[in-house]
């Protein structure tokens, strides 16, 4: 199919599309990398009057330090994020996580920004959010917010990002010392949607977990905070015994749905063994 038709505009700065964006509101879709919006526009599942294209804002594509923290542009290419040396250092999650996304031709279009309006109940990004304390910064006519990730994400494929915001940013926390991370998930085939995945990071001290951050995806009408989970964690020595009641804690905690890929049980049961799995693997490499 085709969509419907539309008017086209690519702003070349990030005022002129705020602009643009606050005079046509609802009407109007931004187009970042287009791996979602495009099926949406073909099937006619969304007829806007106007697309605005971010492609041409160059000072939405970085990766930079910012203090502890580094700084993501919301433009910046899903691939990009997977090889970038900083991520790599100081947000091995979000790299880690990067590799799950769909297949490289995907992510060679697909932006983080993207991913996170989307809101997809089972995309990895959002999951990452969670477990990394991420905050995402958004701008329209007002000027700039900051939004903590646990208060970003508002159900399936939506978000509390206000008519005429655009997020122009994330920000996450460097991994602290003696932390480490994983993500795990699991789909039918590589490059599906998973039926259920945990990011977890961990931080020990004295062989004691200090803190632990867990989120799933897959498991609810959006991105879950493992809370239970991490308390079960928290001054344990991480061995088998806890790491087994993190996982049965994450079961009691997400509300997945059954659909035509798995029934809700088998969702839950996936997302306990999921965080017990990224658990240990994080343990190991906070441990290394």
């Amino acid at each position: 199919m085709k969509p419907a038709s539309f008017r086209y505009v690519a702003p070349t700065s990030l005022d002129e599309a705020i602009d643009i964006l606050g005079s046509h509101g609802s009407d109007a879709r931004l187009l970042a990398g287009g791996q979602s919006l495009m099926p949406v526009l073909n099937f006619r599942l969304g007829q806007p009057s106007l697309l605005i294209d971010l492609n041409r804002i160059a000072d939405l594509a970085f990766v930079r330090e910012d203090g502890d923290r580094v700084a993501i542009g919301a433009m910046t290419r899903q691939s990009a994020i997977e090889t970038d040396p900083l991520v790599a250092r100081h947000v091995p999650l979000l790299a880690e996580a990067t590799g799950n996304i769909a297949h490289r031709a995907v992510r060679n279009r697909g932006t983080i920004g993207g991913s996170l309006v989307q809101a997809d109940p089972a995309a990895e990004y959002p999951a990452c959010m969670l477990a990394l304390d991420a905050t995402l910064v958004v701008r329209g006519r007002d000027g700039e917010r900051r939004i903590a990730a646990t208060d970003f994400f508002d159900g399936p494929l939506t978000t509390t990002l206000a008519e005429g915001e655009i997020l122009v940013r994330i920000e996450v926390p460097k991994a602290p010392p003696g932390s480490g991370s994983a993500f795990i998930e699991l789909a039918r085939r590589h490059g599906d949607f998973a039926l259920a995945g945990v990011a977890a990071r961990i931080v020990l001290a004295n062989g004691s977990v200090a803190r632990a951050s867990l989120a799933a995806c897959g498991a609810g009408p959006g991105p879950v905070r493992l809370s239970g989970a991490e308390q079960a964690l928290l001054g344990s020595r991480a061995d088998e015994a806890a790491i087994q009641s993190a996982g049965r804690a994450a079961m009691r905690e997400v509300e997945p749905e059954s659909d035509l890929h798995a029934s809700a049980a088998y969702r839950r049961r996936i997302a306990g063994v999921m965080t017990a799995r990224a658990v240990a693997r994080a343990v190991e490499r906070a441990k290394a």
